[in-house]
């Protein structure tokens, strides 16, 4: 066979195989084709569905009774504005299941609220800012954080709602030791209520506690005031739950139940009915069961002895920490919640709060365990005590090192044993 009518005979067996991978081809553009097109539906259904749930927690926001009458309406949460304040009375909004998979992170699009009339705070109300000459910025700040109201990360499932929670309408002065410890770990809380609860919806009310006299940031152009405490109350319909918080704008001394009421305390403070269409609301209000919200009390958890109850000369686990200051001997009264043995054969006992949110620890070395006529964790699990030593910090956690049984005492009725 001459090189010519090979190569024919090669070319004709290879038509069919060269067809079909140009028909492959063909195919596999239509199907990126069709994936293209379904994408640009997903994200029109996805929009869709972002409008539909933002219609409805304002449908629901109406239906639970709003604390005034008169309030004004963004995408996702509605509020009354205090122009003698220069900030909101209340932010009310809802926190949705959807936070869980939500990916929208801050936006940081600080603006003034177009729907006050009057105007709201601006950017020159917290801080000043200079434009230096290689384009970045100083600050001269007032020694206040721009408090969100309602957070942010509330709304991370929607780039809209999430970018309006930063309108000056929904922020606050508050101390910087507030906004990013105290204040962040109520708003975390809360959002984590949500994850062990993925079914429900929490309906959110906050604000400043607002009243006449209240300080004024200085150097602030529209005169805003500072509230010296906030208020949080949030509402779990399905479950017949209702918690409410007040806090001082400042540093918090306690954990946070401490700082946890009844909604009908908080409404008792300010003034203000929350969800008063709700029905059996009252009944829902005026009680509290910490335990539903702080999953750590109903492991074993328990608040701090309140310091007026205890005698002269006694403190509880969270003043422990400002004793470590004096140097001095002190009586720490509290109840053994946790307790072990290291593999070195010590004995920690946790006080009020166990591993690893222990606020308060006592600590016995393994050669002055002989002092003790039983084995100290026997003893004193689960009983209220009385411990006397000196304060000292070990990994970060006030401790009291005992080494002998008079130190420490059974502590009953407020009668120690």
């Amino acid at each position: 066979m001459t090189t010519p009518h090979y190569f024919y005979v090669l070319l004709l067996l290879a038509l069919p195989y060269w067809a079909q991978a140009q028909s492959e081809r063909e195919n596999l553009r239509l199907v990126e084709v069709q994936i293209q097109e379904l994408e640009a539906e997903q994200l029109l259904l996805e929009a869709r569905a972002e409008e539909l749930k933002l219609h409805y927690i304002r449908e629901d926001l109406r239906n639970s009774g709003l604390p005034t009458a008169d309030f004004l309406e963004h995408s996702a949460f509605f509020f009354a504005y205090s122009e003698a304040h220069e900030q909101a009375q209340w932010v009310a909004h809802i926190i949705l299941p959807d936070i869980i998979s939500g990916t929208q992170f801050r936006s940081n699009d600080f603006r003034e609220d177009p729907l006050v009339a009057s105007g709201t705070a601006v950017e020159a109300d917290y801080f000043l800012k200079y434009l230096q000459a290689d384009s970045s910025y100083t600050y001269d700040g007032y020694g206040f954080d721009r408090g969100h109201l309602a957070p942010s990360a509330d709304f991370r499932w929607s780039a809209k709602a999430l970018s309006e929670s930063y309108f000056y309408s929904n922020m606050a002065p508050q101390r910087p030791e507030f906004n990013r410890e105290g204040w962040a770990e109520l708003e975390g809380l809360l959002r984590g209520y949500i994850f062990d609860h993925p079914s429900t919806q929490l309906y959110v009310v906050t604000g400043g506690v607002l009243k006449d006299g209240l300080p004024q940031v200085e150097r602030s152009p529209n005169s805003l005031t500072i509230p010296e405490q906030y208020y949080k109350v949030a509402l779990d319909l399905q479950a017949g739950q209702a918690i409410g918080f007040l806090m001082p704008n400042a540093a918090l001394e306690y954990p946070l139940e401490h700082y946890a009421l009844p909604v009908d305390e908080i409404e008792a403070i300010t003034g203000l009915d929350f969800f008063k269409l709700i029905e059996g609301e009252e009944a829902i209000e005026a009680q509290l069961d910490k335990a539903h919200w702080f999953p750590e009390l109903a492991q074993g958890d328990v608040e701090p002895v309140y310091p007026p109850l205890l005698p002269r000369g006694h403190y509880n686990s969270v003043q422990a920490r400002q004793q470590a200051r004096t140097g001095r001997a002190v009586t720490v009264v509290g109840q053994v919640v946790s307790s072990r043995y290291s593999r070195s054969g010590n004995l920690w006992m946790n006080i009020d709060k166990q591993f690893p949110n222990q606020i308060f620890s006592v600590f016995i070395k393994k050669e002055d365990l002989v002092n003790f006529s039983g084995d100290p964790q026997d003893l004193f699990d689960g009983r209220v005590i009385a411990v006397k030593g000196r304060v000292r910090e070990i990994n970060g956690v006030p401790t009291i090192n005992i080494d002998k049984e008079e130190q420490i005492w059974w502590y009953e009725g407020g009668t120690i044993r």
